[in-house]
């Protein structure tokens, strides 16, 4: 993927074989190596138009102030300003592949620009490019299963920087309109049931489905409180889902790495259903 000397491209694919089909992951230079697309069975699982519709991670911090949503958002894909173009404001630092696994370090931009606002609040960073790194392992199958992909992030804060409540989306995936139903996996009766619009968060796992449910996409972590939020962007036409995580410190978020692991679960419905099942099983707490 390069020498030393030289950064990596950004282009990377990963596949295996996962029931009838295989899953296929493309990370692009375009988005400094975030996962660009997700496919199987014929299907594209994800939305990748902007530099913010991807299967990526981000972070937001409050800057010790009242905490508004995107004002200090370091974003692994890139910038708001970033728009469709073909290049990242984000720096990509590593990317391997060996077999069925990827890993990237990605030195995150904000996603708005010194004088942007988000809903009306200004950005609190004073530049395009932050000190904040995130670095993923992403791995096609777990524990004998090929619908589950492992996904697992670590931010890293730098020094210099006060906050007293960081939020950590450690991975989200936008998905085309088709994935139109929303729905949980219920932990006692191991069934699927249905979610409203949101947006919302709740502590079970979240699905979007095709309405037959050909097509699926779940995730789950054995991390201690986990947040599985959704959201349908009807003017956008894009559907979205993450697993969000919450570090409050009123003395001071400390600056250091924050790892976090997640599965991500492709398939039919039956087969996230089921998989769901197996990795709630394998992390059961006693």
């Amino acid at each position: 993927m390069g020498s030393p000397s030289e950064p990596p491209t950004g282009n990377a694919v990963i596949r295996a074989k996962a029931g009838p089909s295989e899953i296929v992951i493309t990370t692009t230079e375009r988005l400094a190596g975030a996962i660009h697309s997700v496919t199987w069975d014929g299907k594209e699982f994800i939305d990748s138009f902007d530099h913010g519709r991807q299967l990526q991670s981000a972070a937001n911090f409050d800057c010790a102030e009242r905490f508004f949503p995107e004002v200090f958002n370091p974003t692994e894909a890139g910038s708001n300003v970033d728009g469709a173009g073909e290049k990242s404001s984000s720096r990509l630092l590593k990317l391997s592949v060996d077999g069925p696994e990827l890993r990237t370090t990605t030195q995150m931009a904000f996603w708005l620009a010194p004088g942007g606002k988000s809903d009306g609040h200004p950005a609190k960073n004073d530049r395009l490019l932050s000190d904040h790194l995130v670095s993923k392992r992403v791995r096609l199958g777990h524990g004998g299963n090929p619908h589950v992909i492992e996904y697992e992030v670590t931010f890293v804060i730098p020094e210099g920087e006060r906050h007293h409540y960081a939020q950590f989306e450690a991975v989200t995936g936008y998905m085309p309109p088709e994935f139109s139903r929303f729905l949980k996996y219920d932990e006692p009766t191991q069934k699927m049931v249905p979610l409203d619009d949101g947006p919302g968060e709740q502590a079970s796992p979240v699905v979007l489905t095709t309405p037959s449910g050909s097509h699926a996409m779940g995730v789950f972590s054995p991390d201690p409180a986990p947040g599985y939020g959704r959201f349908r962007f009807v003017a956008e036409k894009v559907n979205k889902w993450n697993c969000v995580f919450r570090v409050h410190d009123p003395k001071g978020v400390k600056p250091g790495a924050y790892r976090y692991r997640t599965f991500v679960v492709v398939g039919t419905l039956e087969d996230v259903r089921s998989s769901l099942g197996s990795l709630r099983q394998e992390f059961q707490r006693p």
